[in-house]
């Protein structure tokens, strides 16, 4: 690569001068002496012994197969050598001598100034102007929903509205710029007029660089260059064509605070770089590209693929601003997807094109500069507005070059590289125009780093995608990782889905980033960066993964789902699990972000039933979690026995921290359980079990999906549910005869195996609500006695207004008089996920219990298989299709189990319409008033 400046020319013109001027003083000396032949024959050998001297000194220069243009400039030296070897060879007479340094001085001595060197593009056709009247209408109200899009969410101004913000760069003093303007040149003859229009700024640049790469027209650039005579203009050149990026690779060199990377087809106005540098100095657009000419990406189409930005009659294929094709002009700051031609950015800001290896080099820069900007500065690229009666503000004050310059790109080829390298950048998270106007909302976004765990998703991938009115894409890492060729053939996909602008599977090519690497940094900032994009492009309410994955990996989507402002929620699937939840696709995309929210802890009732509670822990065990942390916590009273405390205390929790208390004071078992858990927020859900509880495989499932389904759906509103059970009862508890009773024959006229709702809430494995729990506490405060006959809560017909001392009795009062219920499963042979093996205990067997327990009326299966297949439709009915069963088992809607209550009236504050319950404090608990229901 040679640099070339002016002052070579002149020092070189300097010496050649004084050269001449002693030939001539010689000369006129031997004619004032009148010497004869002989002694002219000696002065005309020494003159020619004088340039032999020249001559072998410049030997080197002369040989064919150098390059002078990385040597230092010897131009005229080499051309008095040239000229005096043809004499040496043929020594005629002193005419010769004369005619070859009147030549010389003629070309070498006499300065070369631009009006000597310079060339003017002919430009020989008139401006583009379109007559179709369909296509300028789809233009047009194309660009019109684009500027109201941008000027309502973040407003656009005009040339006079930009002059007039407050810029940190000034045109003179401490705050003036340094601007280095890159002119890259290859055969087109504008250099004069571009150094012309930049010499006459109203803000001076501060260096020119000329770049010439590979050009034909090196030598007369050079030329050009020269004769200004200017030292801020330089001339770089190199034999090797550096093509698009190498202008930007030079720009990396300045010392400036701004660079103008200028193609060779832009004539700036005179006042564009003041316009420019104040634009940059502004707040609003400090972190931007700015430039004169961009183009809007293609939008998508009603088949839902995206055209080709070169579409013919087509009004999503795009826009090229300003078009004058289309008489439109810019005379608002309009955001684009990436510029054409120019670019005005800070130097700092240039490098981060070179974070990813580009898509290709041989095309495509341009786009490349904002896709980057955008995904690693959070930059935009804009053009600006001018003034359409002031061309000394465009940028391009001669547009028809820039369209001669569109020539380069119009053949099928590079369109297809073009479309293919747009695609890939929205692809990998380039928010495009498009993008911005119309965001997506997808239910789930997979992501698979390797192929294997692409098969490990598959099935739940599936489901979503086959799921009526649900959408789900998957990303997968590219390069060696997975591309997407081997994910398409995992999932039993064509081929064609990595070629097609469809979205369906995304290939973030990380290979373009990492590379051959030993460090974490380039794949998590890969993955960050990419997933960033596509998840403010999509809006997933999950983003779904295995839980095993590469832990930096883990760490990128973890920080982009967390900048989503729509609430995106990363869940980590353990694989095992992954089958067992394909529930997820049934729920709302509303319920689906709060995943992550609730949690659910174990409390365990023990005291000295130290089999029964290893039964108990080996179930708890070997149940599903689906990654959740979920606590365990062990509720001693202070009787527990030796071997009961040694099993607690070796227990290896793996879901969660284990916590254990013992009570000091032996509080039976009416406190045992009220004061085993309380809740430390509106998320926090207690699984009360007592030791000789047994649970399904599938029971956290169960939990979870109802949840999700019923409590944490916005969509749904139903406050009465308190309580989910894991447990299906066979008898009517509360009646006096204790009938037996099975929900599945019950229900079967509705669906056999529909969940239902019940007044009465479950003690042998039931998960309770911080809601009501904290507004039992206060209730059983109000109403505890150890004498039932005190208890002023008589339900009538109810076998528990004589229970004494029991927690449950106290929760049953509360839930008749507010019109609560609980969430029931319902399975063929009344399989649950809990079941009570009914064990001698403080109730079971007691001494002061005169009710016989038959084992058989109380032990149930438990599932042990995907309880979903039994479900009406293999999925939770809406809330509003669940039955509803008052206290007795006997069917009666939510309004009129809040009737009955209101009716009974013996609540703790008297509401004296029957139409009214108390309502209270969700988060005290406590009491306020008697509201209609």
């Amino acid at each position: 690569m040679g640099f070339g400046r002016n002052s070579s020319v002149r020092s070189s013109g300097d010496s050649l001068d004084g050269m001449l001027n002693d030939y001539d003083g010689g000369k006129t000396k031997m004619k004032a002496q009148k010497s004869g032949s002989t002694k002219f024959v000696a002065a005309l050998t020494c003159l020619q012994f004088f340039f032999a001297v020249y001559a072998t000194f410049l030997l080197y220069y002369m040989g064919p197969s150098i390059d002078l243009r990385t040597k230092p400039d010897f131009t005229w030296a080499t051309r008095i050598a040239q000229q005096w070897k043809q004499l040496m060879i043929t020594p005629h007479v002193v005419g010769h001598y004369q005619e070859a340094f009147s030549s010389l001085t003629t070309d070498e001595i006499q300065p070369i100034t631009p009006s000597l060197v310079c060339e003017n593009e002919k430009i020989d056709f008139m401006q583009k102007k379109s007559n179709d009247v369909q296509m300028i209408k789809f233009k047009r109200e194309l660009y019109n929903e684009v500027l109201e899009f941008q000027n309502k969410n973040f407003g656009t101004e005009t040339l006079p509205e930009l002059m007039r913000m407050k810029s940190k760069w000034a045109l003179h003093g401490p705050n003036k710029p340094k601007i280095t303007v890159l002119l890259n040149h290859f055969k087109r003859k504008t250099l004069c007029a571009q150094l012309d229009s930049l010499l006459q700024q109203t803000l001076p640049f501060y260096h020119v660089w000329v770049l010439s790469f590979g050009s034909p027209n090196e030598h007369s650039l050079k030329r050009i260059v020269e004769s200004y005579n200017d030292s801020r203009i330089s001339f770089i050149s190199s034999s090797y064509d550096f093509k698009y990026y190498g202008r930007f690779q030079m720009a990396l060199q300045t010392e400036a605070d701004l660079v103008y990377i200028v193609d060779d087809d832009m004539i700036p106005g005179k006042k564009m770089l003041q316009i420019l540098a104040h634009v940059a100095g502004t707040d609003k657009y400090k972190n931007s590209v700015l430039g004169s000419i961009g183009r809007i990406l293609p939008f998508r189409q009603k088949d839902f693929t995206f055209p080709s930005y070169r579409k013919f009659r087509s009004k999503e294929a795009g826009l090229y601003l300003p078009d004058p094709a289309y008489d439109i002009t810019i005379d608002k700051i309009v955001q684009v997807d990436f510029l054409s031609s120019s670019w005005f950015l800070s130097a700092e800001l240039v490098k981060t094109l070179f974070i990813e290896t580009p898509f290709t080099f041989s095309t495509g820069e341009d786009l490349h500069l904002s896709y980057q900007l955008q995904k690693y500065r959070n930059a935009g690229s804009y053009v600006l507005p001018v003034d359409p009666n002031d061309k000394e503000t465009w940028g391009d004050s001669e547009h028809r070059l820039a369209y001669v310059s569109e020539t380069t790109v119009i053949f099928k080829d590079i369109v297809q590289v073009r479309d293919d390298q747009w695609w890939k950048a929205l692809s990998t998270g380039y928010v495009t125009q498009w993008a911005a106007m119309y965001p997506q909302k997808v239910d789930a976004l997979f992501y698979a780093h390797t192929v294997d765990e692409v098969k490990t998703l598959a099935p739940l991938l599936e489901k979503f995608r086959s799921t009526v009115g649900k959408k789900a894409y998957i990303v997968v890492s590219g390069g060696t990782y997975c591309p997407c060729e081997n994910a398409a053939a995992a999932l039993k996909w064509p081929m064609f889905v990595c070629k097609e602008r469809r979205f369906k599977i995304f290939d973030l090519a990380l290979g373009a980033l990492s590379g051959v690497s030993n460090s974490e940094v380039p794949v998590v900032q890969a993955v960050y960066s990419s997933m960033k994009g596509l998840i403010k492009i999509h809006n997933p309410s999950v983003l779904i993964t295995v839980a095993d994955i590469d832990p930096n990996v883990r760490k990128a989507l973890k920080m982009a789902s967390e900048t989503n402002s729509n609430s995106t929620t990363l869940v980590l699937l353990p694989r095992a699990s992954i089958s067992k939840v394909l529930w997820m696709a049934d729920l709302r995309s509303t319920a689906l972000p709060n995943w992550n929210k609730m949690r659910i802890s174990i409390n365990i009732i023990t005291q000295n039933r130290v089999n029964s509670l290893a039964r108990l822990l080996k179930s708890l065990t070997n149940a599903y979690y689906l990654g959740d942390e979920v606590p365990i916590t062990f509720n001693m009273d202070s009787k527990v026995d030796e071997a009961t405390i040694k099993l607690v205390g070796s227990l290896e929790w793996a879901h969660g921290p284990k916590t254990l208390r013992r009570r000091i004071i032996q509080g039976g078992l009416i406190r045992a359980v009220s004061e085993s858990w309380y809740p430390s927020s509106d998320d926090d859900f207690g699984l009360l079990l007592e030791d000789d509880i047994e649970v399904s495989p599938y029971y956290y499932l169960w939990i979870k999906y109802a949840l999700l389904a019923y409590h944490y759906d916005p969509q749904v509103s139903l406050p009465e549910l308190s309580s989910i059970s894991l447990y299906t009862p066979k008898l009517v508890e509360v009646v006096k005869e204790r009938p037996k009773w099975n929900a599945t024959e019950f229900f079967k006229p509705i669906h056999p195996n529909t969940p239902y709702l019940h007044q009465l809430p479950c003690s042998w494995g039931a998960v309770f609500f911080p809601k009501h729990w904290r507004e039992f506490y206060v209730y059983m405060n109000m109403r505890f006695t150890e004498n039932a006959k005190e208890n002023p809560v008589q339900i009538p017909k109810s076998r528990t207004n004589g229970w004494q001392a029991s927690w449950k009795k106290f929760l049953i009062d509360m839930m008749y008089l507010r019109g609560y219920v609980s969430l029931y499963p319902n399975f063929p042979n009344q399989a649950s996920f809990s079941t009570n093996h009914m064990e001698p205990g403080a109730h079971i067997s007691a001494k002061d219990n005169v009710v016989k327990h038959n084992k058989q009326d109380f032990e149930v299966p438990l599932l042990k298989e995907d309880f979903r297949n039994f479900l009406p439709g293999m999925k939770m009915p809406p809330a509003s299709k669940l039955p509803s069963l008052n206290l007795f088992n006997q069917p009666l809607s939510l309004r009129g189990l809040k009737a009955a209550g209101a009716k009974l009236g013996q609540d703790v504050l008297r509401c004296n319409n029957a139409t009214e319950l108390v309502t209270v404090d969700h988060q005290t608990g406590l009491p306020q008033r008697c509201s209609k229901f």
